[in-house]
């Protein structure tokens, strides 16, 4: 019973969240939605910065177990690059990087918060360190460039392209998609030499 409280309310917060926004999300209003008393949002998670984070860390944990089985994968990598584009779309569509987006912000003048965010980044950054370690062996190096450095540039350009594709603006969404996808090309013309 209290498992089915605690999903019923990061549910409830994470319908809330994307209708509202962290800043004027309201642990009254999540409650309702829930159809559960005020105190369980309390009694489960500490207020509601623990809900959010915590809904943020079930989320982050899925997919980042998403990324990790597909670049596992035997694919050429800029294959699986491709596929990490499409993740984008579905991520944007699922609310998740709306809620990212959210929490880093509230992280900025939070430091509990910020520290909680920092771990959530550094598990995808990992797996693109991972992954670039692969690429740095199997392609012949990375120039200049460690595996880490790539894979904190490619994490930087999605975390900072998720942003401008959440403002809305088509002109950037477009040259955003398209920069991304750019580095699967560079990866295959990688490949092929």
């Amino acid at each position: 019973m209290a498992a089915e409280t605690a999903s019923r309310l990061t549910q409830a917060a994470r319908a809330c969240l994307l209708a509202e926004g962290y800043a004027n999300l309201s642990t009254r209003r999540v409650a309702d939605h829930a159809g559960v008393p005020l105190s369980q949002i309390h009694y489960h998670f500490g207020g509601k910065q623990g809900l959010v984070l915590a809904l943020l860390a079930a989320e982050n944990e899925k997919l980042v177990a998403r990324q990790d089985a597909m670049y596992a994968g035997d694919t050429p990598l800029s294959a699986r690059y491709d596929q990490a584009c499409d993740f984008l779309d579905d991520d944007l569509a699922s609310g998740y990087v709306r809620v990212l987006q959210e929490m880093i912000a509230a992280g900025w003048s939070d430091s509990a918060v910020a520290e909680q965010i920092i771990a959530l980044l550094r598990a995808w950054i990992d797996v693109l360190r991972r992954v670039l370690s692969e690429a740095e062996r199997d392609l012949g190096g990375l120039g200049p460039f460690s595996a880490e450095d790539v894979a904190l540039l490619v994490g930087m350009a999605f975390l900072g392209g998720e942003s401008v594709l959440l403002l809305g603006d088509d002109h950037w969404s477009t040259a955003v998609r398209r920069a991304l996808r750019r580095v699967g090309d560079l990866i295959r013309l990688a490949e092929r030499s």
